[in-house]
């Protein structure tokens, strides 16, 4: 008996039909139907997206690797100048994938949105390979090449959720709209009489938990209808109030990671310039490229990625007992600690270069090869990957985790513009630096003569300046550190607190 109900027309048929409660919340396909999990996502998608992060960090990379030797090189710019270039274009690449992040949550669907950006991405490649043939590259091109590689920054923000599905846009209220409504009404409520506040508050702080209900308490007054009517079409609701809270909680975070934001261009600035000045031979008529020691890089943060997940996440599980070791902040504050040891020891071997090239008289002959192995810079480039797999990774999974599903291309542009506005800072200390140390018969901190400059100045100031942003939070206001505690799905955050101020 049991054996023919199984095979009964209408139990096969309830086999074929994929339960309701294995959809993916907040994710339907290109044609606007359910996302079930047993026929979507997985390593078909995951295959487009790695396959499009491959190609995007080969172009991407090619460019800003090599980006200051060419500057300096056919260009002619100065060190500084350069380098403040590399920041500007590093950090419009980084910022514009909020435009393409806006456009896709709020109109065309991430799906779409990357299909369009694909297609402008190949119109670009197109027009450069034409234009090759003619010309070899421009001042313009610098620019232009600053669209074309923001765009594929924004497929990665835009697409590359933890699920690797698409999501389209829904007949429904874009988050952008709830936010702006929830700020809109807040701000309209403010004349409302007090004993207006105290009975509509009351019933919001009995629906709202008590620590959220308390943080950002301006915005519990989207909650008061204006004319005391529930039917108000302007009434905010509970989950639109929450939204927007959940956006601003990130603030303090975003603030403080731009440190760190601000000494991640470095390495491909700097560290290259300093690499042209020394010993960088293999072999007898055969040298390394300067900016290919970026290279080190790359490869610690692929090697430490297994380290990670196989040895330190087992081993500080058993510790903490917590399934993920370590929580997402404290992994973040790792990083930012690492980044301030990596710039530190870069400050020291760039010591120890100037005083060799002291040492045998070559100050003023920055032509000339100073007798030091460019594999003292390995350890900074090492612990930049290094820490780059505790920070950079933590930071995407906060700003995808901690914003509404809505808003998720969005939190991951978030996430990039830090390296953006951190990129303009970066250039702007670059520019003040120059102004405040040259002229007067003095060198400047990054004078043309790299024997005359001082890079070790600088990478102590960022040394300082990242070790007083990792404190900074234990002198936040307990608003700020609430906003930490709050975070959903990240237990015990304020241990980064303790973590960044012990």
């Amino acid at each position: 008996m049991s054996i023919s109900n199984l095979s009964s027309p209408e139990t096969a048929e309830q086999a074929e039909t994929p339960l309701l409660s294995n959809t993916v919340d907040g994710c339907v396909d290109y044609k606007g139907n359910p996302v079930y999990r047993y026929n979507s996502g997985r390593w078909r998608s995951a295959s487009f997206i790695i396959g499009v992060e491959v190609a995007e960090r080969f172009a991407f990379l090619g460019i800003s690797s090599n980006l200051i030797t060419y500057l300096t090189g056919p260009l002619g710019q100065s060190t500084a100048t350069a380098a403040e270039n590399v920041n500007v274009w590093s950090g419009t690449a980084s910022l514009l994938p909020l435009l393409g992040a806006f456009v896709a949550d709020s109109f065309l669907g991430r799906f779409r949105t990357i299909v369009v950006a694909s297609f402008v991405y190949i119109l670009h490649l197109a027009k450069e390979g034409t234009s090759l043939v003619f010309r070899l590259l421009e001042r313009i091109n610098l620019m232009d090449k600053t669209l074309r590689n923001a765009e594929p920054k924004a497929h990665s923000s835009i697409g590359g959720s933890k699920r690797y599905r698409y999501t389209v846009k829904r007949e429904e209220k874009n988050a952008f709209l709830r936010t702006g409504k929830v700020f809109f009404v807040a701000i309209r409520n403010q004349r409302i009489t007090p004993s207006a506040i105290a009975s509509e508050e009351e019933e919001g702080h009995g629906t709202l938990d008590h620590q959220s209900y308390e943080q950002f308490k301006f915005l519990n007054k989207a909650l008061l209808a204006a004319n005391g009517s529930k039917e108000d079409g302007t009434l905010c609701t509970l989950s639109e109030v929450e939204e927007t809270k959940a956006v601003l909680r990130l603030i303090p975070i975003w603030t403080t990671c731009l440190a760190y934001a601000i000494v991640f261009p470095v390495s491909s600035t700097f560290f290259v310039k300093e690499a042209a000045t020394m010993d960088r031979s293999i072999s007898p008529g055969f040298e390394i490229p300067a900016a290919s020691l970026q290279t080190f890089s790359t490869i610690a943060s692929i090697l430490f990625i297994a380290i990670y997940d196989r040895v330190f996440v087992p081993v500080s599980r058993t510790l903490t007992r917590k399934p993920s070791g370590i929580t997402v902040l404290q992994r973040t504050g790792i990083g930012m600690f690492l980044s301030t040891v990596s710039i530190a020891v870069a400050a020291l071997v760039e010591m120890k270069r100037l005083k060799t090239a002291q040492e045998y008289g070559l100050i003023d002959k920055p032509n000339v090869m100073v007798p030091m192995s460019v594999w003292w810079l390995i350890p900074p480039y090492i612990l930049f990957g290094v820490s780059d797999v505790f920070t950079m990774v933590g930071l995407q999974e906060l700003f995808y985790d901690q914003v509404p599903s809505d808003l998720r291309s969005v939190g991951l542009s978030l996430y990039l513009s830090i390296f953006g506005v951190g990129s303009f800072l970066s250039s702007f200390l670059i520019s003040t630096i120059e102004k405040l140390t040259c002229g007067n018969g003095r060198y400047s901190w990054f004078d043309n003569n790299l024997n005359r400059a001082h890079l070790d100045y600088f990478y102590w100031g960022l040394a300082v300046l990242s070790t007083v942003q990792l404190l900074a939070p234990r002198d936040q206001s307990h608003q700020t550190i609430k906003a930490l505690g709050l975070l959903k799905d990240v237990p015990s955050q304020v241990d980064f607190l303790m973590l960044a101020g012990s």
